[in-house]
């Protein structure tokens, strides 16, 4: 069983344990985890940046139908990696562009694999403004 701070409580739980949609939910969600444990951010950072996300969501007029909470979630997780510079900005969009390269050529039902070829076929990245942990993407 999972010990949650007591921000984190309204998430979607099931015997005690989180519950996910899709396997890469679970993803942001250790990942999340495990760079609070090694130090990256506190709670209250997190909860501020994943608060900035929504609540940037909601003043768009974006629809709220439970299935984009986890968006909101990796949204927050990649700003905090960026404003902390444990990634730039471009090196998370280098490989979310790879993820994407390696999910269209992967059969359906089958693991996606990373492969370095993936990232070869892209253009180089430009500069970009590190997004903020209180601007809304």
């Amino acid at each position: 069983m999972i010990t949650l701070p007591q921000s984190l409580d309204h998430l979607p739980m099931q015997d005690g344990e989180p519950v996910f949609r899709e396997p890469w939910e679970a993803q942001a969600f250790a990942m999340v985890v495990s760079l609070h444990a090694q130090g990256l951010f506190t709670w209250r950072e997190w909860t501020a940046a994943l608060s900035t996300q929504i609540r940037g969501a909601r003043e768009a007029g974006e629809a709220d139908l439970g299935d984009t909470y986890y968006h909101h979630w990796l949204t927050a997780l990649e700003c905090l990696v960026a404003l902390k510079g444990a990634g730039t900005a471009e090196e998370l969009e280098r490989y979310r562009l790879a993820w994407d390269r390696a999910a269209e050529r992967t059969s359906h039902g089958k693991p996606i694999e990373l492969r370095q070829e993936d990232f070869q076929a892209m253009p180089a990245p430009t500069a970009t403004e590190v997004p903020s942990v209180d601007t809304p993407i």
